[in-house]
Order: C-alpha cells, then structure tokens, then sequence
C-alpha cells in the first residue's frame, strides 16, 4: 500500500493536469447527486467546505442549499481548530489558510449538532477510507461532533484501490463521485 505522502503526490499532480471544463461538469454531476439525497434535502444545516485547486466544486451545492431555504457555513481555520461560520454567499468569502476561502470576519459562528457535513479529502478508496490534506482538521472537528451526516465528495481521479487507515481517522457516511456513490 503507498504512505499517505505518495497518495497525496499523485492525485494532487492529478488535479493539477485535469481540464478545468471537465471538473466543471464532473463537479455538476456530484452536485446534484449530493443535493438529492434524502439526508441533504432533510437536513436544515449545510456545512460546506470551498474548493480549491481542482477540488470538487461547492459553489453549486451552496446555491442549492440556499435556494431550498437551508442554512449554510464554511469553515475557517484557526490554529489547530476549525469553525464553521454561517454564509449567505460567496461574497461572504475570503482568502485565508493558505490562500482557501474562508468566512470573513463577524460571521455568526454555527456549532449545530446535527448538520449534513461535506467534506473533502486528497483520495479515498471503496471502502470510504480517506486520506485527507494531513492537518487533521475533519478528523479533529468530527470527533467533536459525532452526530453529524458526513457526505464526502471527490472525482473518480481521486480512487485509490486502498488508502492507509489510522485509528484517528473518521470515515464519511457516504461517498459521492462523478460515476459512483459508495
């Protein structure tokens, strides 16, 4: 099985060669496929992270979310936490941890126990096993937050046949790619 590092190198190289009008339609596809299950169209709270550098787009699942009278937050990095902030648009949005969008300043924090939660990660494999940026934030935040729906969402580009686990690492509920849901 490759480290972590290896995984990381190769889809970030990946991403780095996708053609951006693909992403945009992969991206179209996972949205409404996200957006239709029956945990999204129930829950009241969507915390959202923003894409970055060929991630799958979350615009989409933002304005859906809103459009159907939903709350949604973004997250915000601060030390070694995270937080989610609610928004009520892009523009709510800034640079921040290493150039990501994140939630301006004054936002009203949001800590709902029972938030539908999208998250991303570098790869997965079948079985929804992640491996994620390696700072830990989603593994750190959702042991806090048991309750929450996690639905995490990636390209077909990012499957791996299997992505080393560790005890702290927290699967998603689900997994959406553009041709599979797992």
């Amino acid at each position: 099985m490759e480290t972590k590092q290896a995984i990381r190198k190769t889809v970030f190289q990946r991403r780095k060669e996708a053609d951006p009008a693909r992403i945009q339609t992969d991206s179209a596809v996972i949205c409404r496929k996200l957006c239709s299950l029956p945990a999204f169209r129930e829950a009241s709270w969507i915390y959202l992270y923003i894409d970055y550098k060929n991630e799958v787009m979350t615009e989409g699942i933002m304005k859906e979310a809103l459009r159907q009278g939903k709350r949604v937050a973004a997250p915000k990095v601060t030390g070694k936490d995270m937080i989610f902030y609610e928004i009520t648009s892009a523009g709510d949005l800034e640079p921040g941890y290493f150039g990501i969008l994140e939630p301006k300043e004054g936002l009203p924090p949001t800590d709902q126990a029972d938030a539908f939660l999208v998250m991303p990660g570098v790869a997965f494999d079948k079985n929804r096993n992640r491996t994620g940026y390696g700072g830990g934030f989603y593994d750190r935040y959702l042991e806090k937050h048991p309750h929450l729906y996690k639905a995490a969402i990636a390209f077909e580009f990012q499957m791996m046949d299997q992505v080393p686990v560790e005890p702290t690492d927290i699967v998603p509920d689900i997994l959406i790619t553009e041709s599979e849901t797992y």
